[in-house]
């Protein structure tokens, strides 16, 4: 501790250089948290997707849809919980800007997988009643104002209404919540409504989900369901509900990958500037770690002092630069809830942290090593 007031002079004696690394030291950790924010919401599915749930679709492709009798099928099966399925309806809402998911869905089996959706009962009880019905998630709900009981237009692109023209009428019945990591930007209706009222189609579904009882038979019970279909109209690729959200979210692109590769690109530049930073702090006092270790400082004591320095400015910097990004991702979504999750994950907050230190540790690493190395007649002769 007797060495801070030397560390805390040596840090201060070109404020401007200073002040400029700092600034980029935070711009560089708020930038990484905002990125990692983004990234969980593109990938948040993947790691909360069930172990236990296996998704059926359509071998050639997901855009194929199934017949709604392989149910029966699947539901006989031994090892077998509970089946339910999907069907992507891909609607619009007032304008094609305005993108959340719609899917049709049987309710009671759904919510049965599904446990994570919390809706309460008296709510479940007026969807279950009413073929129009819908349940929007909380920050859906929030970013067009939705309320309970309200009437919802939505235009269709995909399924058209037998009556003519493009329109479906929903009514909002509920609105589901969930914990911190469930996505509350869908919008789920009953999928009878939809067999029963577009112009074709009916008696076919988009994909299946199988709760399995024991999560270790997973691709056992996945060869099953496929062998099961070989050779029909429509033969089914089974994949666990992990491998299918990865593959759904790819569609639009890597994200996850995409802002690792930010996030390296913008640390790395910042490791060049700091590095080069502190190699000038300690070439500018060469003459003074000469005298240091007149005065008998040793080596190592040299060493950590500019490794000190060093990681102070990482820490002060990086440190307020992932603070400001948690504060800001506290505020709540910037995009009106078009992002399914908006959070900073605890885990990228303790990698942040990991990453300021060792940043703090390669950029000076190398002049602390020089000024450890430094021979006093040296030293003194360049000064």
């Amino acid at each position: 501790m007797k060495y801070l007031p030397l560390v805390w002079k040596n840090v201060w004696r070109r404020k401007f250089r200073t002040i400029c690394t700092l600034v980029v030291m935070f711009v560089a950790f708020f930038l990484f948290g905002l990125l990692m924010t983004i990234r969980t919401a593109f990938t948040f599915g993947v790691d909360i997707a069930g172990a236990d749930r296996l998704v059926l679709i359509h071998k050639v492709s997901l855009i194929m849809p199934l017949p709604v009798s392989y149910e029966p099928r699947l539901q006989t099966t031994p090892g077998v919980e509970t089946v339910t399925h999907n069907t992507w309806f891909g609607g619009v809402y007032q304008d094609p800007s305005n993108f959340f998911a719609q899917i049709a869905v049987e309710p009671e089996t759904f919510l049965k997988i599904y446990k994570e959706y919390e809706l309460p009962t008296d709510q479940l009880k007026t969807w279950l009643g009413d073929r129009q019905g819908a349940i929007v998630g909380k920050d859906l709900a929030a970013r067009f104002d939705w309320k309970v009981g309200q009437r919802i237009p939505i235009t269709g692109t995909i399924w058209q209404p037998k009556g003519g023209g493009q329109t479906w009428e929903f009514n909002i019945d509920g609105i589901y919540t969930g914990g911190k990591n469930v996505d509350k930007t869908q919008f789920f209706f009953r999928y009878d409504y939809l067999d029963e009222n577009r112009r074709n189609g009916q008696g076919l579904v988009g994909w299946y989900i199988v709760k399995i009882d024991d999560a270790s038979k997973a691709t056992e019970l996945g060869k099953k369901f496929d062998d099961m279909f070989a050779n029909s109209s429509a033969e089914t690729k089974t994949t666990t509900e992990k491998g299918f959200v990865e593959g759904f979210a790819k569609q639009v692109g890597d994200i996850g990958a995409i802002m690792i590769a930010i996030v390296t690109a913008v640390m790395f530049t910042t490791a060049l500037v700091a590095v080069v930073v502190m190699a000038w702090s300690v070439r500018e006092r060469t003459s003074e770690l000469a005298v240091l270790k007149t005065l008998g400082f040793p080596d190592p004591m040299i060493l950590g002092l500019v490794l000190a320095e060093s990681i102070f400015i990482a820490a002060v910097g990086g440190g307020l630069g992932l603070l400001a990004a948690w504060a800001f991702v506290q505020g709540g979504d910037p995009t009106g809830g078009m992002l399914p999750i908006f959070v900073l994950p605890p885990r990228d907050l303790v990698i942040g942290g990991a990453l300021i230190v060792l940043l703090g540790l390669l950029a000076g690493a190398m002049p602390a090593v020089g000024a450890m190395r430094l021979r006093i007649t040296d030293a003194l002769r360049r000064a």
